[in-house]
């Protein structure tokens, strides 16, 4: 009987602030952020090979299979164990790319979650976070399973709690390349570290998002995106753009202001999680 995992959930992440507190010496930048998983997600299957190869059975626009992180994961993943089992992978893909969801790493994480538990290869949470972080700064977040508070490059974590509340979350419309935010001579690159207990017992909206002055005067659809969303409470963008989201109590006032959104955007709403819905 062939083995398989299927409709396994890569959930999307939002960046309740994101500072960038400098730069190492081979040009990362140091970070602080909050992670927040939401329940907006992709879906991956997973179906074991016994000839090793690793099979992308779908077309992604735009992602040549070579490339997808879901592929460098599984590969990755055999190189690491030795493991002789191959995968048909098929990717249901739902969140933006360049949206600063988060949504490429996470898949990358639920594939190595997924074939770690298919290809029986043993590998603790922290070693498979590990391999993630070879992938991208943002995958071992995903793998860690619950909110966090997260320095370094992204990869040093500690759990939070989060309240439970939902999310508009607008998609405008463009694509924002990483690289061209952080390379940016505007970007502010040294705010005040702070801790942890900082972010506990502050409220939300003294935190911000360094990366944002940026994606706004780079593109004036994150600009315009934030500023119509901000007349419902402390709008901000997530990551390096280009999404941009608003938290509300309850799903009644999300689904008031997704009744008022102009048409031209893609938008939606999202419910806060508290933990990965692979992590056992």
């Amino acid at each position: 009987m062939t083995q398989r995992l299927l409709a396994c959930p890569a959930p999307a992440k939002l960046n309740l602030f994101l500072h960038v507190t400098g730069r190492r010496a081979d040009g990362y930048h140091l970070l602080q952020t909050a992670f927040q998983l939401i329940d907006r997600c992709d879906t991956l299957d997973f179906e074991v090979r016994d000839d090793g190869q690793i099979i992308r059975s779908n077309d992604i626009p735009g992602v040549p299979a070579e490339t997808d992180l879901i592929v460098r994961a599984a590969r990755l993943l055999q190189e690491k164990t030795g493991c002789p089992l191959g995968a048909n992978l098929t990717l249901h893909k739902i969140l933006p790319m360049g949206g600063g969801l988060g949504g490429g790493s996470s898949d990358a994480a639920t594939t190595l979650m997924a074939l770690n538990r298919l290809w029986h290869t043993g590998l603790s949470k922290t070693e498979l976070m590990s391999l993630g972080l070879q992938l991208g700064a943002d995958v071992p977040f995903f793998i860690f399973g619950e909110n966090a508070f997260a320095e370094g490059v992204g990869e040093e974590l500690q759990a939070i709690q989060t309240p439970e509340r939902w999310f508009v979350v607008i998609e405008p419309g463009v694509q924002v390349p990483t690289p061209a935010i952080f390379s940016a001579k505007e970007l502010t690159r040294d705010s005040k570290i702070v801790r942890i207990a900082d972010f506990s017992s502050n409220a939300e909206m003294f935190w911000k998002n360094d990366l944002q002055t940026v994606a706004c005067a780079m593109f004036p659809e994150v600009d315009e995106a934030v500023r119509w969303l901000s007349q419902f409470g402390n709008a901000k963008m997530t990551g390096s753009g280009a999404c941009v989201f608003c938290a509300f109590a309850d799903e009644s006032a999300a689904d008031k202001v997704i009744a008022q959104m102009p048409e031209r955007w893609t938008s939606w709403k999202a419910k806060a999680l508290n933990r990965h819905p692979m992590d056992e």
